[in-house]
């Protein structure tokens, strides 16, 4: 693999000025003086030379942006890369391509694909990345920002296949509830199709994320019944510790003495109460069998 060595430029301020101290000695001394003292061929082809010089010489000059590198290459052998952002100076016959070594980011297309249990979902991540190695990007891959890309949307693919949309058991990792676990593994995942290609993932996360068209309604109504099955627990928990409550407290302050049977009694009235979606009634009973109100739902 071909590694990135910084490079050194001159600078290009200096080499300036002597190019131009060069061309105005010429165009003295060369051209002005040679014609007032009619000076020979020799004189002449020499001050041709030192213009032509100049102006090859005029090639080595280059501008580096901030954020920016130039990857020097002479007759097709990798030379090094500047990055120091200014005016540089170089071999005039090196070739000097623009990196950007900015950071960057794009947004996968929406794609479809199975979960860990089968289940067509629709996903897309977004990517951040940044150029750390200009040699690979140019040498090691033909075009590396079509690279990224297409390792991203592989990346992305293969992380959805080994998660599921859902939590269904408890602790277990998913596309929609794990996000931060979700986000790390993606980036790692870009990263290690990227290392040989000079690019560093900074981060990656999941943009989008549904299930197919054709199921949409069904895995909806799922939803919608799995969050009332856990509603519904969680206010039979707290009933039935109300409940408990309310015994412990007509126990220990002697406010009534309460038989098995009343106790039932009791327990069923209360819950009905409690657990009720509805708003209740009371219904007075004037017997000698129940103890307390009872209520029934309306």
């Amino acid at each position: 693999m071909i590694k990135e060595i910084e490079k050194q430029a001159a600078s290009g301020y200096m080499a300036l000025t002597v190019l131009f101290g060069v061309l105005i000695s010429d165009i003295y001394f060369g051209f002005y003086a040679g014609a007032v003292n009619n000076a020979g061929a020799i004189h002449w082809l020499v001050s041709v030379i030192l213009l032509v010089a100049v102006v090859i010489g005029l090639a080595g000059l280059f501008v580096v942006n901030p954020n920016e590198a130039r990857v020097l290459q002479l007759f097709g052998d990798y030379v090094g890369t500047v990055k120091q952002p200014g005016l540089r100076y170089a071999n005039p016959f090196y070739s000097k391509r623009k990196v950007s070594v900015r950071v960057r980011n794009f947004e996968t297309g929406k794609m479809k694909v199975n979960d860990k249990i089968g289940t067509p979902v629709e996903i897309a991540a977004v990517v951040v990345w940044r150029v750390v190695d200009t040699a690979e990007v140019l040498f090691e891959v033909d075009d590396f920002k079509e690279y990224v890309h297409v390792q991203s949307e592989s990346a992305v693919r293969t992380l959805a296949t080994n998660y599921p949309y859902d939590e269904h058991e408890e602790g277990e990792a998913s596309l929609s509830g794990s996000l931060n676990e979700i986000a790390d593994k993606l980036r790692s995942q870009i990263q290690e199709r990227l290392d040989r290609a000079g690019v560093e993932v900074t981060e990656a996360r999941i943009s989008h994320l549904a299930y197919a068209p054709e199921i949409a309604n069904a895995m909806l109504q799922r939803q919608q019944a799995s969050a009332i099955i856990a509603a519904r627990r969680k206010l039979v928990e707290g009933a039935v510790g109300m409940v408990e409550m309310a015994l412990e407290m007509l126990a220990k302050q002697n406010v009534v003495e309460l038989d098995e049977e009343k106790k039932a009694a009791l327990v069923s009235n209360l819950l009905v109460v409690l657990t009720s979606d509805r708003g209740t009634q009371p219904v007075v009973n004037t017997g000698d069998s129940a103890p307390s109100p009872r209520r029934t739902a309306t």
